[in-house]
């Protein structure tokens, strides 16, 4: 009887046993699968707050908070520090991309322009693209669509010609994300009456987080019939000034074509593509030809990246900037190629963190910082590296030019491995600045210091260098590495390398020799004030 009981009892704990553990583990699985959720939670509840405050522009921080970070480009690595100019390393930055060559960041994916939940082609809301019917509203309807999908694309598709008026593809509350997949071609109106009185910008995309302009497509601003009504309005560079022609001949502007309906294109002459207040825009691959103004700008935004990019307009056309930089940070511009009739690339007061490298630019008027400090305005520029770049039947190479009364400084500059052919002024410091006949004398000006100039090289048909400093504030710091500039007898006179007010180091010899440049730092360099510093 006891040995029943014992083994009744045996089995009964060992029944006992397996029940608590089978519930022991299922509230391990029970736990677990409540971990997991409660994680994935998280990160979406994380992920739709970032949304909230970029995608959505609802960020007013009115708390003094700190704003949060813009998002990054995917597989672009982070802008470098401000470079020491001493024995600076590679690009860190991914090249051209090419067959041997894969590293650059591939376009955002789309799927074939057919629309969707996530791809609107402007055809399906009935754009016709016969490069006569006006596709504007067709246009705004199909970005009114992609504005609200995170991550959507608005196709402008091949093979067709949109005739788009102005147009602005504007946020704050558009989600993020968006692709401007280009690869047909738009063109701008030649009516007047298009225009109004004028305005500033012809495609304009504004306060938008990591939009994306990308494809094969080409922007066309049909800019003959504006430069032909408004040719003797424009400003003079003022290296122009400096070119004595040997037989005294001036060229003839571009040949125009006429404006619709025989009217005048208003004086204000507006930009092609310009970018306002966005953080991390992206343009690349397409084609921006003959601007009315600038071809492509970008005014107040963080995180610029443009690459392999084609623009072009003719070599005489009226201040066609190609890539015009203003109150912009954080700007990595490759791969591209430039010919136009002004800068190739323009960069004005407020931007830092510039970075430019394996660019073909010419015609044109070279790589340009400034003009800074215009109507006794202050101007800070800092950090900006140009390298790798040929330059051919440019006006100036690269230059920095300041107007007198200005106030702020331009400092912490690198021009590096610069090649240069049959360029007018390879290598220019104009603080005299004067886009007009004449100018008032002014002392004031601003501070030009850490501008490091190496392996300049190629030939020149005016004169290889020109540092015109101020006579109050005198341009300190300068110091040139390898440059060889041979000239080149075409049409113009030769003029000898010219300094004033230049101090500075010649780390190897030059040629020619740059006997003008003074070693060392002035003995009266004014103190600055509050005032000229950024």
């Amino acid at each position: 009887m006891s040995a029943l009981s014992f083994r009744g009892f045996t089995y009964m704990f060992l029944i006992v046993f397996l029940i608590w553990s089978s519930n022991f583990e299922a509230c391990i699985a029970r736990r677990g699968k409540h971990w997991r959720h409660s994680s994935r939670d998280a990160s979406t509840a994380l992920y739709k707050k970032k949304g909230k405050s970029y995608g959505n522009g609802h960020n007013k921080n009115h708390g003094g908070g700190s704003k949060p970070k813009p998002p990054s480009h995917k597989g672009t690595p982070t802008l470098p520090k401000p470079p020491s100019h001493k024995n600076i390393p590679s690009p860190p930055y991914p090249p051209p991309s090419n067959e041997d060559n894969p590293t650059a960041p591939p376009p955002k994916p789309y799927n074939g322009g057919h629309s969707s939940s996530t791809t609107f082609n402007v055809l399906d809301f009935g754009a016709k693209g016969d490069g006569k019917t006006d596709d504007t509203k067709a246009f705004q309807a199909a970005w009114a669509e992609a504005c609200k999908v995170e991550a959507s694309t608005m196709v402008v598709p091949s093979d067709y010609v949109f005739f788009v008026g102005p147009i602005s593809f504007s946020g704050p509350y558009c989600k993020p994300n968006i692709v401007f997949q280009l690869d047909g071609t738009i063109v701008a109106p030649t009516n007047p009456n298009a225009w109004g009185r004028g305005l500033l910008q012809w495609l304009e995309f504004t306060k938008l987080v990591g939009i994306t302009i990308q494809g094969n497509g080409v922007i066309d601003g049909k800019g003959s019939v504006w430069w032909q009504d408004n040719q003797y309005d424009d400003p003079i560079d003022d290296e122009e000034k400096l070119i004595v022609p040997l037989n005294q001949t001036v060229p003839s502007p571009p040949l125009p074509i006429q404006s619709e309906l025989g009217g005048k294109m208003p004086s204000v002459k507006p930009t092609a593509l310009r970018f306002y207040g966005s953080f991390n825009p992206t343009v690349t691959g397409i084609t921006i030809v003959n601007s009315p103004q600038c071809h492509l700008k970008f005014d107040n935004c963080n995180g610029v990246m443009v690459h392999n990019v084609s623009i072009s307009s003719p070599g005489n056309s009226p201040n066609t900037d190609g890539i015009h930089l203003q109150n912009s940070k954080d700007v990595l511009i490759y791969g591209s190629t430039m010919a136009c009739g002004d800068d190739c690339i323009s960069i004005q007061t407020g931007c830092s963190n510039v970075y430019v490298h394996n660019v073909n630019c010419g015609p044109g008027h070279g790589i340009s910082i400034g003009s800074l400090g215009k109507d006794n305005t202050r101007a800070c520029v800092s950090n900006i590296t140009v390298r790798d770049v040929n330059m051919h039947n440019t006006m100036t190479g690269v230059r920095i030019k300041t107007w007198q009364g200005g106030s702020g400084s331009a400092q912490g500059i690198l021009f590096s491995n610069i090649q240069v052919s049959e360029v007018q002024f390879p290598i220019v410091i104009d603080q005299f600045y004067c886009d007009k006949r004449t100018c008032k004398n002014q002392t004031s000006a601003v501070s030009l210091a850490g501008i490091n100039y190496e392996r300049i090289r190629g030939t020149y048909t005016v004169t290889p260098v020109h540092f015109a400093c101020s006579d109050s504030l005198p341009c300190v710091d300068i110091s040139l590495t390898s440059v060889e500039l041979k000239p080149i007898q075409e049409q113009n006179h030769l003029y000898d390398p010219f300094c004033w007010q230049t101090y500075g180091e010649l780390k190897t010899p030059t040629v020619p020799p740059i006997g003008c440049l003074q070693i060392g730092k002035p003995t009266n360099n004014r103190i600055q004030t509050d005032h000229d510093l950024c």
